[in-house]
């Protein structure tokens, strides 16, 4: 099979908001919740919040790093893309293995019957899947492993929820209510630029290269997140991107959080930092690029629409959503 050339995104619809009553599905497409309290929990905060509850079988099953095989996890998404009672469908966990089902996933019942998608890290191939054979606005944004945490920030939770509401802050800067985090942004190019909204987890879209389920990035805003890689790794993931053209035509760099990609003790002595490797390999294409935005892996973790039109403020360092994901 000859390699897939990234895909324009198609006209995208806006799934219908949730509401009191309507159900959230839970699901595990990748790798199982740490522990099955987290299920428990999860299934409790939602309701909590006034929605029903449908948890996927497969999400505590295991096999290996998995939750539960591959025929289990994609019965568990197809039920749920195809279900015309389900509102949204948030994924429990990353870790791997969504892009097992990606070629089995029933898109096509997510374009008949639109529903938010909830989740990152290597739930971005998902997220790629809805915008581009789904047709949908997607939410890259935290799952309930880090939700359900003591620790977990109001900031984290209220952005997820007013994002599958339309709440006041569904669009907006996403430093409003960041507190201390917003210090943490750093500028490293001036200018302004408005696009969509695509991306998600640096290696996961590595990943998606040559597959049909890699977005162009063209005219787009690109959110890039990375957690556990050191930052030679970091370099070698966007010297791919960059040399096979994926980010020729990017309007603007908006990058989270980089999460244990740093060198520590001796080992960094006389080698780049994960900023120095961002500076190196994107600053060159002369857009605006910001760091330190609060999402990815981190407690602080903002709620992106993606395929939205967003503005990336490289003077100030801040990244504006200017439209909704749902209706």
């Amino acid at each position: 099979m000859p390699l897939a050339q990234p895909r324009n995104l198609p006209k995208l619809a806006r799934p219908p908001r949730l509401q009191p009553g309507d159900t959230v599905a839970l699901i595990a497409p990748a790798s199982p919740p740490l522990s099955a309290s987290v299920i428990t929990d999860a299934a409790a905060l939602f309701r909590r919040a006034g929605f029903r509850v449908e948890i996927g079988s497969s999400a505590r099953k295991r096999a290996g790093f998995l939750a539960g095989n591959d025929n289990d996890r994609l019965r568990d998404l197809n039920a749920a893309l195809r279900s015309r009672t389900v509102g949204a469908i948030v994924c429990l966990r990353g870790g791997y293995g969504t892009t097992r089902l990606l070629a089995k996933a029933d898109f096509a019942a997510l374009k008949r019957h639109p529903k938010i998608i909830v989740g990152c890290s290597d739930i971005t191939a998902l997220l790629c899947g809805a915008l581009l054979d789904g047709g949908v606005h997607a939410l890259h944004g935290p799952m309930p492993q880090s939700l359900v945490r003591a620790d977990s920030p109001r900031y984290t939770h209220q952005r997820l929820f007013d994002a599958l509401t339309a709440g006041p802050l569904a669009t907006g800067s996403i430093l409003a209510g960041a507190g201390q985090a917003a210090s943490s942004v750093e500028p490293l190019r001036r200018g302004r630029a408005s696009g969509q909204l695509v991306g998600g987890n640096l290696a996961m879209l590595c990943a998606l290269i040559g597959t049909p389920f890699m977005p162009s990035l063209k005219g787009k805003i690109v959110c890039l997140e990375e957690i556990g890689e050191a930052p030679y790794r970091l370099d070698r993931c966007l010297t791919h991107l960059a040399s096979i053209g994926a980010l020729d035509g990017v309007s603007g760099f908006a990058l989270g959080q980089l999460i244990g990609c740093e060198y520590k003790g001796d080992e960094s002595k006389g080698k780049q930092s994960s900023r120095d490797v961002i500076v190196e390999r994107l600053a060159r294409f002369g857009k605006p690029l910001v760091i330190g935005l609060p999402f990815g892996h981190g407690p602080l973790n903002a709620t992106l629409p993606l395929g939205a039109r967003a503005t990336l403020d490289g003077s100030r360092g801040d990244l504006i959503i200017e439209t909704r994901a749902v209706r």
